[in-house]
């Protein structure tokens, strides 16, 4: 691999690498594998999925959403596949048809049972690709490019850990994260019983539980880490794709790993502080030669656009070229978990009129939802609180990653099952002791689930915390569906804003049939949740299944086990609070979709999978989800034909970076170049923005691409239906960039009158960093 003196040094520093990060090489018992591929969806007009917010459509990106998968196998024994989505969530249809191409693959291999594929709920990316009806309204239905950049993206990720599998071992290690999360709805949180409130010191959890991957040849391969904090640190009015947070993080993460590898074998917090790039550690340093570098920049101006072909963006990334070679790449993922109630916006809600806090029961401002927002720690730029909160993941992640850690051993087993929770019973303890019989409701959203939250606020005069509701949107409601008196009791104290389990036209608008899935590695075990659970939920749900296998499994698990919930996977059906929280009706309790019992029927599906788990007896399949792929409507027009001024090339620059222009570290290079739409190619595994350098006098070389936190791809159109658009590339220059002499370079495809592709692109004036 380039950067690494000669091939002698490769064993020494790799075994430094594994001495810092405190790793004794065992004698494996697994095979462990680990994937990753783009998913970046269409990065023009498609809404985004997450905060509903009909304006909120697609225009660039901030930074390329990626797949991460692992496989653990026991040789000649059972398998688990779990997959991490830079996505809002799971989706059914995704699964469905995922499921049917690896069996296409590998038979029997990979099911339903094993395989789990769980998102880390940004609200940054593009939507479409559920399949009912109330999680498609908002981005006019089903988008398919959406839909098959996440099936394709999946089944590829899973693929390369498949072909990656070899042995290995695996470590668990926990800790707190202290200033990534607060409680955005505490005072529903407030009415858990104050018993149970006192046996932890936060209102939301702080662990993180980080899963490292370590190669018999290569030492450490990758990290899972498990942290419950929203994907809102971009906020509603954000229209640049982004995995927020956690997909920042991600990428931290493995850039920090492989500037290590590269040499900087320092595995300090200091070293982590630092935001991490790979490049300009490759390129040489260059001494302070301001005029040199500024007359050498003067002598290439930027490039008029020419035709190219496809190839040309992913051959010029800068993560595809660097991570060539026999080593495995290193794949980090920064998963969700129990984020229900849990946000970055760590500073608090206030209202945007007085500054002053929100309302504490209901979070309105003068009885408004509308102006009460969260505050992350960089307000008021939400692209520094992402970066900010994705960084103080990662750094955690790194401390868990190099301190002492435990073994995992033992065997790997799963158990799923599908389970109607339109209808479910529900055996609940009695006060006084016995048991009675409760049942959950077809799916309804309440009231309190359109005034939005403090990371997103909804619209009109809803509130959270409201259970009457009120005439004008009842009449409404009814235009659509009108609830039964069962529903109504059924749900009761939520009053029902939307019947969604009973609206059937065109089609389903809400699941009825979920997965409920247990995963186990050793002493590890994963619940596979389709939701967001809130933080007391996710404890009673975890404290459930670990006093089940620490009881009737001691002898199976030696006592000693490690739950985690996997948030938002397999499908998605919205939130789940405790009984409690759910009598407050806040936004997550109006937004449980199946009534106050919700949570019990979980705690009751999961305990019976947890029996069968230790015992090692099969459990039903349950009644399979529907499969609605042909009846999907999608309302979203094509992209007709793109189009520039008459004597403008596609690639040409229309704003361009002045003339001998010398910028400095922290400063933002801007040009704007024009374009075509993104959606006419996705550009997979490719870039659709470049920042490259000058070596020698005429050599270009990839230094930053869309994948970078620090470049941002913006797209527009002068005007809505207009065939005219072009890109507004911006790098803000960071403190790690090597002196030198760069350009500015944008890919992209055109739609031509006949329908045909072409690929273009386009380069900026060049300019010095000093």
């Amino acid at each position: 691999m380039a950067g690494f003196a000669s091939v002698i040094c490769l064993p020494v520093l790799l075994c430094l690498l594994v001495g810092n990060l405190g790793v004794v090489r065992p004698t494996s018992s697994y095979l462990i594998g680990l994937g990753s591929y783009d998913i970046t969806g269409p990065a023009a007009d498609v809404n985004m999925m997450g905060y509903a917010n009909i304006e909120q459509t697609a225009s660039g990106v901030h930074f390329r959403l990626r797949a991460r998968a692992f496989i653990v196998a026991q040789p000649q024994g059972n398998r688990v596949a779990f997959v991490n989505l830079d996505a809002g969530m799971a989706s059914q249809l995704v699964m469905i048809k995922v499921l049917e191409r690896l069996k296409a693959r590998y038979g029997d291999l990979y099911t339903e049972k094993n395989v789990a594929i769980s998102g880390i709920h940004t609200h940054a990316g593009p939507a479409g690709y559920l399949q009912y009806v109330v999680y498609l309204v908002t981005s006019l239905g089903f988008v398919r490019q959406s839909f098959d950049a996440l099936v394709d993206g999946i089944e590829q990720t899973i693929v390369q850990a498949h072909n990656n599998l070899r042995p290995g071992s695996l470590f668990v290690n926990k800790g707190e994260l202290l200033d990534a999360s607060i409680n955005r709805s505490p005072s529903a949180y407030l009415n858990n019983p104050a018993a149970e409130r006192s046996k932890y010191a936060y209102d939301v959890d702080k662990d993180m539980t980080l899963l490292k991957f370590v190669d018999d040849e290569w030492g450490v391969v990758g990290s899972f880490s498990w942290f419950a904090t929203h994907g809102t640190s971009m906020s509603r009015t954000n229209a640049l794709i982004s995995g927020d947070n956690k997909g920042a993080a991600a990428r931290f993460m493995e850039d920090w790993f492989d500037r290590n590898r590269k040499g900087s074998l320092s595995s300090d917090v200091a070293e982590a502080n630092k935001v991490p790039r790979r490049f300009s550690n490759i390129v040489p340093a260059v001494e302070d030669r301001n005029h040199y570098l500024q007359e050498l920049a003067a002598s290439h101006d930027s490039s008029m656009g020419k035709s190219t072909t496809r190839s040309m963006s992913y051959t010029r990334r800068v993560r595809g070229a660097l991570s060539q070679g026999t080593r495995p790449i290193f794949v980090s993922a920064f998963c969700q978990t129990n984020c229900g109630d849990v946000s970055p916006n760590v500073l608090g809600a206030f209202c945007t009129d007085t500054g002053l806090p929100c309302d504490f029961n209901h979070s309105t401002c003068g009885g408004k939802n509308e102006l009460c927002y969260g505050r992350g720690p960089g307000y008021p730029d939400e692209f520094e609180s992402t970066r900010i909160i994705g960084e103080r993941q990662f750094r955690k992640a790194v401390e868990l990653l190099n301190s002492e850690s435990e073994q995992l051993n033992g065997m790997i087993d799963y158990r799923h099952t599908y389970v109607n929770f339109s209808n479910l019973e529900v055996v609940i303890p009695k006060q006084g002791g016995g048991t009675t019989i409760v049942k959950t409701c077809p799916a309804a959203l309440g009231f309190g689930f359109a005034a939005g939250t403090t990371d997103g606020p909804g619209a009109f005069n809803f509130k959270q915390g409201d259970n009457q509701g009120n005439p004008f949107w009842r009449l409404v409601r009814n235009l659509l569906t009108t609830p039964s008196e069962q529903q109504v009791d059924c749900h009761e104290p939520k009053p029902i804003l939307l019947d969604t389990g009973e609206m059937k036209k065109p089609y389903d608008w809400a699941p009825s049939i979920l997965p409920v899935q247990i995963l186990r590695i050793g002493q590890l075990v994963i619940l596979s949740v389709p939701g967001e659970f809130t933080t007391m939920a996710g404890r009673r749900l975890r404290d459930a299944v670990k006093t089940i296998l620490q009881t009737g499994g001691s002898k199976e698990f030696g006592g000693n086990v490690h739950v985690v919930i996997a948030g938002l996977t397999n499908t998605y059906s919205q939130y789940v609070t405790t009984f409690e929280e759910y009598e407050i009706q806040r936004y997550e309790g109006a937004s449980t979709l199946y009534g106050p019992h919700t949570l019990s029927g979980y705690i009751q599906e999961f305990g019976k999978l947890a029996e069968a788990l230790f015992q090692g007896t099969p459990v039903q399949p349950g009644p399979p989800p529907p499969d609605m792929l042909q009846k999907q409507i999608s309302l979203l027009p094509p992209v007709i034909l793109d189009t520039t001024p008459i004597g403008v090339n596609f690639g040409d620059v229309s704003s361009d970076i002045p003339q001998n222009s010398t910028f400095k570290k922290g400063d933002d290079v801007t040009s704007v170049i024009w374009s075509a739409c993104p959606r006419n190619d996705l550009m997979t595994e490719g870039t659709f923005a470049l920042v490259e350098i000058l070596k020698g006098n005429n050599t270009w070389e990839p230094a930053y691409d869309d994948d970078d936190f620090c470049l941002r791809f913006i797209w527009s159109r002068p005007a809505k239906l207009s065939p005219q658009s072009q890109a507004t590339i911006t790098w803000r220059i960071p403190e790690t960039a090597a002196s030198g002499v760069y350009r500015i370079t944008h890919f992209g495809a055109a739609k031509g009158i006949t329908g045909s592709i072409e690929y273009f692109t386009g380069s900026s004036r060049a300019f010095a960093v000093a």
